[in-house]
Formats: structure tokens, C-alpha cells, sequence
């Protein structure tokens, strides 16, 4: 009675003249739920009869409101991906077959759907000659897409390698082959060799040959095939750092090949270095063909990819490390470093204690982005971490280098050294030119760490001066004024007259943002043992006033909370 009278209350819902499609996903779920409750209590009970009564009514039900819903609202990609799980879920494969062709009629700009389809049609229903179709099809409303033709070249190799599979199982069970028609050419993989072609024609670019190219490795049979693809790929694209860099990794995999049984570790670790050794090589002709900065990218890439394996021989990590490193030099002096790439030479250096050496480098990345604040701001760290003297001069030059726009980072590594380091008075000056030298957003930062720092250096009294003498010039954060609330609540005779006026500034900046400000304007008054909660009536009729839009009701509702004592 109680499945009768939701499945009602339900189906009502979806008769309706304005239908609304939570209605249908609501109604479907409940179904998808039920038959899911009696899977479980027939598995509990081992009760398997009067399926076709209970469990195909609701099936049919389920597909009928998916079909409704699909029909209604076509564009809901998702809506037609759940039916097609459901589908799946249920083994219902003539249903899907359907789903699938009505949702391609309709989503034929999609080539994921296309790829999803075909690829349901080659592992489930086992039938190449469907998946072939979707796809010369998809490639009809999609002839430059790479993800497609990838697909249907693994489509068609997994054909041929199923195909291949049983020959080979009739051969050993001595059946007559001429009945089934086994065609060498489509065994050797020569529909996959059409689809390539017909693809390198249509789609430019190293990275679709080199996509095509891995796909074709995880095929025994696919030799020649993919020694046409490395040939036209040096041919065509011998000016492209990826193809170096696919050349030169191809020479780990090349010694990986050869049978490494009974290799002492020695000898192990000798060839793999002797392997490395011909990758570098491969680079090195790489970097003079090819001179440019996302070759030195790919090179140094590969270098430290083996610098990071874990190894344990130390004679293979130094020759590693020492490598590198000279990559790392020889790039910076043909001027194609990056900043990116900086970095990473700056922090090997210091993990390997090369400290020196990492002064030098970080000094040459801010020669070359002298602009850069991200430069500076490394070359500083490694100075300040170093301990040495010239940190204050590096300060000077950034700033006179680097644009006020921007230089945040820079004054706010300053101050937090020269905390550590200087004397107050020479810590204060330092914030009190940070103040002018950043542009007025950035120097709200300053100010909140300008307060902190006076608070914990020089006491209440000081404190309070300065951020009455910072309250002259905008802009303010809500921040600034949260500490400074925060500092007098920490005073022993906290007095509510200071708060109002602190409450008071706040409120005039962002006072017609906020709704949590003046609930705690209100909490402050009704709390404190100074306060006096006849005013706040008069809070609350001003934040009705400045509040703007939805955040009226936002206070409002949580003004009631705050009066029934939930908030």
C-alpha cells in the first residue's frame, strides 16, 4: 500500500500541464530504488519467480519515464548518459541500442557520445562491424577530431587482434579455416594502417602521431605500422622538440628490450647509465637542431625525471645530479631558461648544498627577468636563508627594479626579515615606506601586519595612535578593523566607548556589504558589561537602511535567530 500510494503521488506529479523535470528524475530514482530493494530481498530469500510480473513492469515503467523525459527535455546531455547507465545496469542491450541511436540523432556534435556508443558496441556486443559504422559516421560530423580517429584506430587494431586470437584457437583445435575467411591483410593490421593515413592527411600536429604512435605499442603485431609512423613522424615533424624528446626516451625502452637475466646489479646499474648516456646523446643533437626553449625544456625534463628515481647506487645519483646540472648550465648560457626552470635549478642547488653556486644562479635569473617579482622574491630567500650580508642592498635593487604594481610579496619578505633582524625603529620605517611605495590595494596587507607588529612590539598605547593616524588614508580591509577590535577585547578594562568607534569606522566602509558586522555591533552591546542594549534597536533600523538587496533578508533572518538565542 505505502509503494501504491508514493508510485501515485508520484505519477500525479509527472501528469501534470507544466511539467518539471525534478518530477521525473524524483519518480525515476524511487523505481530505480525499488527494484534495487528487491534484487536484496530476493537474493535473501531465494525467491526467483514472477520476475516478468514485478521486475520487467517496473523496467518498462523506468525506460517509458526516461523516454518521456528525453523527449521533453533533449538537450540535458546527462539525462540521457543516466539512462544509458541504467540501461547497462540492467543488461536491458536492446534498450540501449535504441537510446543510443535516438541520443546520437540528436547529440550528433559530440564525439564523446560517439566514442561511448561505438565503444558499447565493440565490448558488449561484440560486433566490430557496428563500432566501424558509429565511427565513419562520427567522422562525418567530426572529420578533424583526433580523439575520434584515435579511437577507432584502437577499434580497429583490437579487431584485428581478436580476429587473430581465434585463428589461433582453431589452428590448435585443427579446424578447417576456409569456412571462416580469415583475410591476412585485416590480421596484420591493415585497416588501423588506413585509418592512420587517412587521419595524418586531415590532423597536423606531433602530438596526434605520437598519441597514435602509443596506441599502436600495446599491439604484438604492429611492427611495421608503427615503423611507418615513426618514419613519417621524423619526416614530418623533425623540427618539433616532442619528437626529440620521443627519439631520445626511446633509447631507455630500446636497452629495456634485451633479456636481463642473470645480471649482477653492477651491471645492471652500468647499463643503465650506458642507456641514459644514449638518451643525452639523442638530446644533445636535439638542442643544436633544434635551439630553442621547449627543447632545453624537454632535455632538462628528462634529466631530472631520472635524477628523482630512487636508486641505490650512489655512483649512478652523482652522475645523475652532475648531469643536471650541467644541463642546467649549458642552457643558461644559450639564454633559453625559463623562470619555471630557474626555480627548479635554484632548489636543486640547495638541496644538494651548493650554495655558492645558487647565489650565482639566483643573481643571473634576475639579471634576465629583471621584471619579475617572483624572481627576486627566490633570489632574496636564498640570500636570507644563507644568512648573508647584502639581503638589505638585494631589497633595494628589486624595489628599484620591479614596478609598484605588484611588489607585495617583496615588502611583505622585508618586514618579516627585518623583524627578525633590525631594530625596531628601523622595522617601523621600513613599514611606514611600504605604505607609500605599494599601490593602495596592497597596502592594506601592510597595514593589517603593520598593526599586528606594533601590537606585539610596543604595547596598546602605540597601537592605538597608529591605527587612528592609518585611519586617515583609505582603503581599509574589514581585517584592519577585526584586529583592532580583537586588540582592545584583549585589555583588561576593555571599554565599550573604543568599540563603538571602532565598530563605527567599519561600518562606515562596509557597512552595506556585511550583515555579520553588525550582528556583532549588536552581540557587542547587548554582552558587554559597558554596553547598552537599548541601542540596538537603533543598529538594527540603521542596517535595514545601508544593507543592499538579498542581504537584508540574510539579516533579518539572522537577527531572529540571534533574539531567539540559536545564534
Amino acid at each position: 500500500r505505502a509503494v501504491l500510494r508514493k508510485a501515485t503521488a508520484l505519477e500525479y506529479k509527472i501528469q501534470r500541464r507544466a511539467l518539471r523535470k525534478e518530477d521525473f528524475i524524483n519518480y525515476i530514482q524511487y523505481e530505480v530504488n525499488l527494484l534495487e530493494l528487491i534484487k536484496k530481498r530476493r537474493a535473501r530469500i531465494g525467491y526467483s519467480f514472477k520476475k516478468d510480473e514485478i521486475e520487467h513492469s517496473i523496467l518498462h515503467r523506468v525506460h517509458s519515464l526516461f523516454n518521456r523525459a528525453t523527449g521533453k527535455w533533449k538537450d540535458d546531455v546527462q539525462l540521457w548518459l543516466s539512462h544509458v547507465a541504467f540501461c547497462k545496469q540492467w543488461n536491458a542491450k536492446h534498450q540501449l541500442s535504441k537510446v543510443f541511436s535516438t541520443m546520437l540523432a540528436i547529440h550528433s556534435n559530440k564525439p564523446a557520445l560517439w566514442i561511448m556508443a561505438a565503444k558499447w558496441e565493440m565490448e558488449t556486443r561484440l560486433s566490430s562491424e557496428s563500432a566501424r559504422h558509429l565511427f565513419l559516421r562520427a567522422l562525418r560530423f567530426h572529420p578533424e577530431c583526433p580523439k575520434l580517429y584515435q579511437e577507432y584506430f584502437r577499434m580497429e587494431l583490437m579487431h584485428a587482434e581478436k580476429q587473430r586470437k581465434e585463428k589461433k584457437e582453431f589452428e590448435q583445435a585443427k579446424m578447417d579455416l576456409e569456412e571462416f575467411n580469415y583475410s591476412e591483410e585485416i590480421l596484420n593490421g591493415e585497416m588501423a594502417r588506413i585509418v592512420y593515413r587517412d587521419a595524418s592527411q586531415k590532423i597536423k600536429g606531433v602530438e596526434f602521431q605520437l598519441a597514435v604512435l602509443s596506441i599502436a605499442k600495446l599491439f604484438d603485431f604492429t611492427q611495421d605500422l608503427q615503423k611507418e609512423i615513426l618514419e613519417s613522424l621524423q619526416a614530418r615533424y623533425a623540427d618539433e622538440p616532442l619528437t626529440w624528446d620521443y627519439m631520445a626516451r626511446r633509447e631507455l625502452e630500446l636497452g629495456s628490450l634485451q633479456p636481463t637475466e642473470h645480471t649482477t646489479k653492477q651491471k645492471k646499474v652500468s647499463e643503465m647509465a650506458q642507456r641514459e648516456e644514449r638518451c643525452c646523446a639523442v638530446f644533445d643533437e636535439a638542442v643544436g637542431a633544434v635551439p630553442t626553449e621547449n627543447m632545453w625544456k624537454c632535455y632538462i625534463t628528462f634529466c631530472l625525471e631520472r635524477y628523482n628515481r630512487k636508486t641505490n647506487s650512489e655512483e649512478l645519483k652523482q652522475k645523475r645530479l652532475e648531469r643536471t646540472l650541467s644541463v642546467f648550465s649549458k642552457a643558461h648560457e644559450s639564454n633559453l631558461l625559463s623562470e619555471a626552470l630557474y626555480k627548479q635549478w635554484l632548489q636543486l642547488l640547495l638541496d644538494s648544498s651548493l650554495s655558492e653556486k645558487a647565489v650565482e644562479v639566483a643573481e643571473a635569473a634576475t639579471r634576465h627577468f629583471s621584471q619579475s617579482v617572483e624572481m627576486w622574491q627566490m633570489r632574496l630567500q636564498v640570500l636570507i636563508q644563507l644568512k648573508r650580508d647584502d639581503v638589505t642592498q638585494c631589497f633595494e635593487e628589486a624595489i628599484k627594479h620591479v614596478k609598484s604594481k605588484g611588489t607585495l610579496p617583496l615588502w611583505t619578505l622585508w618586514v618579516e626579515w627585518s623583524e627578525g633582524t633590525n631594530s625596531k625603529e628601523d622595522t617601523e620605517a621600513l613599514y611606514q615606506r611600504s605604505l607609500h611605495a605599494t599601490t593602495p590595494a596592497e597596502s592594506v596587507t601592510m597595514k593589517e601586519m603593520y598593526l599586528d607588529w606594533t601590537y606585539r612590539n610596543s604595547g596598546y598605547k602605540k597601537v592605538k595612535r597608529l591605527f587612528t593616524s592609518l585611519c586617515e588614508n583609505r582603503p581599509f580591509s574589514l581585517d584592519f578593523f577585526r584586529k583592532m577590535i580583537q586588540i582592545e577585547k584583549e585589555q583588561e578594562s576593555c571599554r565599550m566607548l573604543h568599540l563603538r568607534e571602532y565598530y563605527e569606522r567599519a561600518l562606515r566602509e562596509f557597512g552595506s556589504t556585511n550583515t555579520d558586522l553588525w550582528l556583532d555591533y549588536i552581540k557587542e552591546e547587548l554582552s558587554h558589561p559597558q554596553g547598552k542594549p537599548e541601542n540596538c534597536g537603533s543598529i538594527h533600523w540603521r542596517a535595514m537602511k545601508m544593507l543592499q538587496g538579498d542581504l537584508v533578508e540574510d539579516f533579518v533572518s539572522k537577527y531572529t535567530l540571534l533574539q531567539t538565542g540559536h545564534l
